[in-house]
């Protein structure tokens, strides 16, 4: 009984994260954050930037001075050499052999310090990719949010047209029974109110597919009551788009993360080649060791004991090495062409970052001001479809306009109402991108 009842508690304990997330009304900001910490390419991106650091602190370690130490210890019978003697003996010996040394490099052609610019750089690239893959989800969340937000208006205007229908079949029926009018206009009626119910069904499951796709970005389980916030959008007729094409990219591209992150690879590579190039340089390194040994029996003169013998048969020594690369199988040669071609590479890729930004913000500013020319185009439409529409409604209420007639101009007003809301919405987007550009933050008011 007592699991039981431990079962139920854990239950409604964990329960209540999910019934707390569908009672939760999600404003764009709130989305923004949340999709950006549970994003799983932003981790793996986050990932790869450790990794990178990594690579960083390795660069700066090789540069330190290597210490190795090594132990061993060997039994042999019948004639063998006493390492301490040099001499052979024909008898059992147990003999113990211990080293410690290593080297510094003094010089290596600045392989080591191009290795660690290399290396920073390429971390700083990594930051950059993260930061304009953050970005990227931000705009993506934006957009699925102001999807939302239309499809919402668009299912109240077919609410409301579907309301209005409903309204005339009531009064029409009325007209019917009076024999004021012919059945076949209330068919009629009946007939588009289907096709509108039709249309209100389809127009609400575009509504939820949106939410879906926003939940999607959140990484939500489901999107079973999900709500968002939906703020009053006014866009002002006499908006005017601030700057030019030109400015906004002259902005973009000082702090957009992609075109410093192709930058940054651009000087990476460039100290790549750097460090090839050291590979034509003569090495000098600095070797150092202390070696001692220990046998037994052993014919060495003196004190006899293991510390003794280590004491008496220790040999330090130190040295300098020159190494000079003459012919390598051709490899730091080709080492040296491969990176003057990812030189290259990076150049085109910072180019063609450069391009693609432009040819955004030139799409976004294109696209702002033929919406906005839109919108104030559908307000004027709306305006006189609203007035023709109220005046045939009045006609067919005393039967000088057929059902025909009457459905098309409410199908007329219906298609105004939704072509202004598109243009509204994908106004307001076209306009945060912009911003989104010049370094401003995604907010709806």
């Amino acid at each position: 009984m007592k699991k039981f009842l431990i079962l139920i508690l854990v239950c409604i304990f964990t329960s209540h994260g999910l019934i707390f997330s569908q009672q939760k009304v999600w404003s764009l900001e709130e989305c923004i954050k949340y999709a950006i910490e549970h994003n799983i390419t932003i981790k793996q991106q986050a990932i790869q930037t450790d990794i990178q650091k990594n690579s960083l602190d390795l660069a700066k370690f090789q540069s330190l001075p290597t210490l190795n130490g090594q132990a061993s210890h060997s039994i042999s019978s019948g004639r063998a050499l006493d390492q301490s003697t040099y001499t052979y003996i024909n008898q059992t010996l147990s003999s113990d052999y211990f080293y410690i040394g290593g080297q510094m490099s003094l010089f290596n052609g600045l392989q080591n310090y191009n290795n660690i610019q290399k290396n920073k750089y390429q971390v700083l690239a990594s930051q950059q990719d993260l930061q304009n893959i953050s970005d990227n989800v931000a705009l993506n969340v934006a957009l699925a949010y102001l999807q939302i937000l239309l499809n919402k208006e668009l299912v109240a205007a077919n609410e409301n047209q579907l309301n209005i229908t409903l309204q005339q079949i009531e009064k029409t029926q009325k007209l019917v029974t009076a024999g004021s009018v012919a059945r076949g206009n209330l068919l009629q009626i009946q007939a588009q109110a289907a096709q509108e119910e039709l249309s209100l069904i389809t127009q609400k499951n575009l509504l939820e597919s949106s939410v879906l796709t926003l939940t999607q970005f959140l990484e939500l389980q489901t999107p079973a009551g999900f709500e968002v916030t939906a703020p009053e959008i006014n866009v002002d007729p006499n908006f005017v788009v601030s700057g030019n094409i030109d400015d906004i990219f002259a902005i973009a591209q000082k702090n957009r993360p992609e075109v410093k992150s192709s930058e940054l690879k651009l000087t990476a590579s460039e100290f790549n080649l750097k460090m090839a190039k050291g590979g034509r340089s003569p090495q000098l390194s600095l070797n150092y060791s202390y070696n001692a040994r220990y046998s037994k029996p052993s014919n060495l003169p003196g004190d006899q004991s293991f510390v003794g013998q280590l004491k008496t048969s220790k040999s330090p020594g130190v040295g300098l090495t020159l190494n000079i690369p003459i012919l390598n199988g051709w490899q730091v040669n080709k080492n040296i062409s491969n990176s003057k071609l990812n030189v290259e590479i990076s150049e085109y890729n910072l180019e063609g970052t450069k391009k693609q930004l432009y040819k955004s913000i030139q799409q976004a500013y294109t696209d702002a001001v033929a919406s906005l020319k839109k919108f104030n185009v559908s307000i004027k439409a709306i305006a006189s479809t609203e007035e023709s529409f109220r005046y045939t409604e009045q006609k067919f209420n005393v039967g000088m306009v057929t059902p025909v007639d009457y459905n098309a101009a409410k199908t007329q007003l219906l298609k105004a109402q939704s072509d202004m809301a598109q243009a509204k919405y994908e106004f307001v987007f076209k306009t945060k991108v912009l911003d989104f550009y010049k370094g401003l933050p995604l907010k709806l008011n």
